[in-house]
């Protein structure tokens, strides 16, 4: 059984394992993950969707009630979403699955449709994070939401203008709650101020940051030479790098997951959460608040060269490669 999200073959025995058979459709549709124990984990989704479905829902209210929306999101699959809309407007609520981490699981999303002269426009209101300085890829003052998600929101958005027939439409998202929660997330860290981000690379809000400790160490125990990754985009490329490898998404546990490792261990991906569990005080200094941003100064090559070489010596058997979001390969251990 194949998971359409990640790629990941599950184990024979793993599904014979599972004490809810009835659930295994959830997992051969994406919308949960099995873990080696035999339980199914649902996911949850991204602000990104939920932003999505309910301005989707709020242009289709214009026609008449709505209570749910299809959306296809970032990975290709087309998830419904809950939304009670009325007239122009829509709110509902992110479903966080079975990921109890989630600060976000249950906050309120509305969204408000007026017709507009032509095409999609979009206004990020109340709740909303908006950046306080210029990053490497969002300038001052811009919406805290991601390429994949916004995508997500525009193509949404006119699919429901295909079908009320509106030459266009001007969709503003609140986030009552928003800036509440944000203090409960990275943001103020991150120099995004006034509300949470508007994210979701796959879509859905995976569960395994607390759950399925077991079942990914389990399979770095008993791969002979696995490929560690921490994020979607990292397993996308570490495949690529690696077709012949075991490529293992652990997400923020890199600790537990070479602790499980045996023999050869490559552990590739974005250089965010890799450098800072090498080196957590790699941002001292450099006048970078983020990884990401000390990636694009001219003085990253030099300091990445000396942590991973650092780290090379503690750990010889671990190899690491850090790429960007291209793909393209921009740290490497000696």
């Amino acid at each position: 059984m194949l998971d359409p999200v990640s790629g990941f073959e599950y184990p024979e025995a793993w599904v014979r394992k599972c004490r809810s058979p009835g659930r295994l459709t959830l997992v051969k549709q994406g919308l949960a993950v099995l873990t080696s124990s035999g339980t199914v984990l649902v996911r949850g989704f991204t602000t990104g969707t939920t932003a999505a479905g309910v301005s989707k829902a709020a242009v289709l209210s214009r026609s008449g009630d709505v209570k749910s929306v299809p959306v296809r999101i970032p990975c290709g699959l087309v998830v419904d979403v809950p939304a009670d809309a009325h007239g122009g407007r829509a709110s509902g609520r992110k479903f966080g699955g079975d990921y109890p981490s989630d600060v976000t699981a249950g906050i309120e999303f509305v969204a408000e449709a007026v017709p507009y002269s032509h095409g999609v426009h979009l206004v990020f209101g109340e709740g909303v994070g908006r950046f306080s300085r210029d990053t490497p890829r969002y300038k001052k003052g811009a919406p805290a939401v991601s390429p994949p998600a916004l995508e997500c929101l525009h193509s949404s958005v006119r699919e429901a203008l295909d079908i009320t027939g509106l030459p266009g439409v001007r969709v503003t998202l609140h986030i009552p709650e928003g800036r509440d929660i944000a203090q409960q997330t990275l943001n103020p860290r991150v120099g995004v101020e006034g509300g949470i981000s508007i994210l979701g690379t796959t879509g859905l809000v995976e569960p395994w940051d607390d759950h399925l400790t077991e079942s990914v160490t389990e399979r770095v125990a008993s791969a002979e030479h696995p490929v560690l990754t921490t994020g979607r985009i990292g397993l996308r490329y570490a495949r690529l790098l690696f077709p012949d490898r075991d490529v293992i998404l652990i997400g923020g546990k890199i600790g537990e997951a070479l602790a499980a490792s045996r023999g050869k261990v490559v552990l590739c991906g974005l250089p965010a959460l890799i450098l800072r569990y090498i080196s957590p005080g790699i941002l001292d200094g450099t006048g970078a608040a983020t990884v990401e941003e000390l990636s694009v100064t001219p003085g990253f090559a030099a300091i990445a060269e000396t942590t991973l070489a650092g780290f090379r010596q503690l750990r010889p058997d671990v190899r690491v490669i850090l790429v960007n979001r291209n793909g393209t390969v921009i740290g490497e251990s000696p």
